[in-house]
């Protein structure tokens, strides 16, 4: 069966530079792909064009690409990035630059259309980018290019679009293209397919993975009928297994049904299998039509936020903060004022940091005027007239504005989906003709409850949920992702304990585990073919990384926590 070999060479604006001239000497593949956008990017890139409006795209990609554009052509390498941002076709020039110095002929195409700012759909927004689909990257690398950059397509779709390129997929090949999607999810974030931001990492270092060396990047390989084995190149730092690829499949999703503008990929329906070391088989998926509707990442300028720390030492600790907050608050002329404070570890500790605890205090208004000396002055004049032992961690610093992310929708009438070919011609991509309907799209497909029956009486042992529990947790917004599954350890008690977790996990539970959430909405869907379920926790994160308060804005480390509470678990399957 034929296949193409598309690899990642980032998961992120910032990632390992070094990644792109790995993938390509370490092995043989087809394509090369890297992810750098994330709704905190845009954010990111969006202020960058309020200083040069000829920004707006990841330069890193630029240095990547200057010690390694020659090797690409020499072994006819394609590369497909979302570096271009908000600026794809600034990019493009500059990637054609860079070709012009070296003295290489790069064919370079872009993708443009999901920038929808200068159509003022939506009040104050800093950026409003639609999410696009991969039939523009599919086409650009059909027509001959060498290097495709886009703006704001879906994670997936850099590598969507090339198996397109290669299998003459259509439209309508739902399933084909759906199995894609769900490839492109698992290796979009780098090396997060190949044991890193791994709750099970110290399974791969007792299991002897070199986990010492850099992690291996992913690669795809993807065939014909959107089946997939998802690997990394020989001698590479890190492990590719079940649970690997798993935690990236639920990171950052919401039901059983994953949205993309060119299907509808329904993640109940995918089977993993360990075909050899290091190479896990994708199977089973199907699809559906897409929404008939596009989602548009829109980000606003929310303000400025400032915040200083102190530290608290030894005895008295809640009086100590009591006394602090009284003498600041009442100075403070910030709109918002949060304080949050670290829990005390204790008594009598053998270091003084371990008898210490922080307590942060934030401040957010509409200008920046009130979080500059207003707000740090009054913290640093109580040096000598505060609690005992009064200690900041930091300098003041200035104030810095903060944006706040909303997911909107538009008919894809009010988009156009635009491929700049590599030799200037322009080409609008048709949207589909077929969509999902109604059934299909259905909020609560998957939603608890559990298909399994109620678990007989049986004697309990207070544990960790980690005992047997994976879990993969990050932010879609202000909503807060985490992802529980059963570790895949040949245990025969696997079928017994994924039934158990489906039944332990509802909402109540969840509110029990992250008491912050007990005013919350929370959504619980069931994933019995991963022995998972996946949880949404609406609102636990506020506006969205840049505007949140919260310890953990991200909530990357939500689901670690959750895997150290301790709950009753049957004593059979321990």
């Amino acid at each position: 069966m034929s296949i193409v070999r598309i690899a990642n060479c980032s998961g992120f604006y910032g990632d390992r530079l070094s990644a792109l001239k790995e993938q390509l000497e370490g092995g043989e593949v087809d394509v090369i792909t890297g992810d750098y956008l994330a709704e905190l990017t845009m954010l990111i890139l969006g202020m960058d064009t309020l200083r040069d409006a000829d920004l707006g795209y990841a330069r890193t990609f630029l240095r990547q690409l200057e010690g390694t554009l020659g090797l690409a052509l020499d072994k006819g390498v394609k590369i497909v990035t979302n570096a271009g941002g908000l600026n794809p076709a600034g990019l493009a020039t500059q990637v054609q630059k860079v070709a012009a110095e070296l003295g290489l002929d790069a064919k370079v195409a872009h993708v443009e259309g999901d920038d929808l700012r200068a159509a003022n759909l939506f009040d104050g927004a800093l950026t409003a980018n639609a999410y696009l689909g991969a039939f523009g990257i599919a086409s650009a690398l059909t027509r001959g290019a060498d290097v495709v950059v886009t703006g704001r397509v879906t994670d997936a779709s850099v590598v969507v679009g090339p198996a397109i390129a290669h299998h003459g997929w259509t439209p309508t090949d739902h399933d084909a293209l759906a199995g894609a999607v769900v490839a492109g999810h698992v290796i979009e974030c780098g090396t997060q397919a190949t044991g890193g931001n791994f709750s099970g990492f110290t399974e791969l270092f007792r299991a002897g993975a070199p986990m010492d060396k850099p992690l291996g990047f992913p690669i795809a390989e993807v065939a014909a009928d959107g089946s997939s084995v998802i690997t990394k190149h020989a001698g590479t730092g890190g492990a590719v297994t079940v649970d690997t690829v798993t935690a990236q499949l639920l990171y950052e999703i919401q039901s059983t049904r994953y949205l993309n503008p060119d299907v509808t990929t329904r993640l109940d329906s995918i089977r993993l299998r360990q075909q050899d070391a290091d190479r896990v088989e994708i199977t089973g998926v199907t699809g559906a039509p897409p929404a008939e509707q596009l989602k548009v990442a829109v980000n606003t300028l929310g303000g400025y936020r400032n915040q200083v720390e102190f530290v608290l030492t030894g005895l008295d600790i809640d009086a100590k903060a009591a006394w602090l907050r009284a003498q600041l608050d009442p100075q403070l002329t910030a709109a918002e004022v949060t304080w949050a404070q670290t829990p005390a570890r204790g008594g009598d500790s053998e270091t003084e940091e371990g008898a210490s605890v922080i307590l942060r205090c934030i401040g957010k208004d509409a200008e920046a005027g009130p979080l500059g000396k207003p707000f740090t002055g009054p913290a640093v004049e109580l040096a000598l007239a505060s609690y005992p032992g009064f200690t900041m961690t930091t300098p003041p610093q200035k104030p810095s504005p903060f944006g706040i992310y909303r997911p909107e929708y538009v008919d894809r009438s009010a988009v156009e989906h635009t491929v700049v070919h590599h030799d200037g011609s322009r080409e609008v991509i048709a949207d589909p003709t077929e969509f999902a309907g109604p059934e299909e799209l259905d909020g609560d497909l998957g939603k608890r409850p559990s298909p399994y029956p109620a678990p007989a009486d049986t004697i309990t042992r207070r544990m960790p949920l980690g005992t047997f529990v994976h879990a993969r947790s990050g932010d879609k917004g202000g909503n807060a992702n985490l992802g529980l599954w059963v570790k895949n350890d040949g245990s025969d008690k696997y079928e017994a304990r994924v039934q158990w977790l489906a039944k332990i996990v509802k909402d109540r539970k969840v509110r029990e585990l992250v008491p912050e959430a007990d005013e919350l909405d929370i959504d619980v869907y069931v994933l019995p073919n991963l022995g998972a379920v996946n949880v949404v926790i609406h609102g636990l994160l506020g506006d969205g990384v840049a505007a949140s308060t919260r310890f953990d804005p991200q909530a990357k480390g939500l689901g670690e926590w959750v895997r150290s509470r301790i709950v009753h678990i049957q004593e059979d399957l321990v």
